[in-house]
């Protein structure tokens, strides 16, 4: 055990962020994402929904600043865009990181996600959720 570690972040989370260096990219998916087929490394974190995932990860992970845009999520396609984006969007202020939001339609969302370095499966079950993060640098 250690101190001050959300308890929503299991060892193999924690190591996989540990891992990641400048420019990985890391998805959160959804519960209706085929995280499995797609041949990259998987950390469950069933019983969880995605919000309360990426609230603890933006605790560890700094976001890349270097890049035109450091998170993506998956178009819908349709004019009124999903509700949990909001969520999304008042995490990552509240996270105080410098966040660039890009929305990427779906097929080119499973393209870019499939050089991910690591997909968190998650329980979440609003639709088109799916989110990915690009790792930055810790500044000291």
């Amino acid at each position: 055990m250690l101190k001050n570690i959300p308890k929503i972040i299991s060892p193999e989370l924690m190591k996989v962020l540990l891992e990641m260096g400048h420019g990985d990219e890391i998805l959160l998916a959804d519960g209706n994402y085929p995280s499995h087929s797609t041949g990259v490394k998987v950390v469950r974190l069933d019983g969880h929904g995605i919000p309360e995932i990426l609230t603890a990860i933006l605790k560890y992970l700094p976001l890349d600043t270097f890049v035109e845009e450091n998170v993506l999520l998956m178009d819908n396609n349709l004019s009124s865009k999903p509700e949990i984006w909001k969520s999304y969007e008042e995490i990552l202020y509240d996270s105080n990181e410098d966040f660039r939001i890009k929305v990427l339609e779906r097929f080119k969302f499973y393209e870019r996600a499939r050089n991910v370095y690591a997909i968190v499966a998650t329980s979440e079950s609003a639709l088109y959720a799916n989110i990915i993060l690009k790792k930055g640098v810790v500044k000291t």
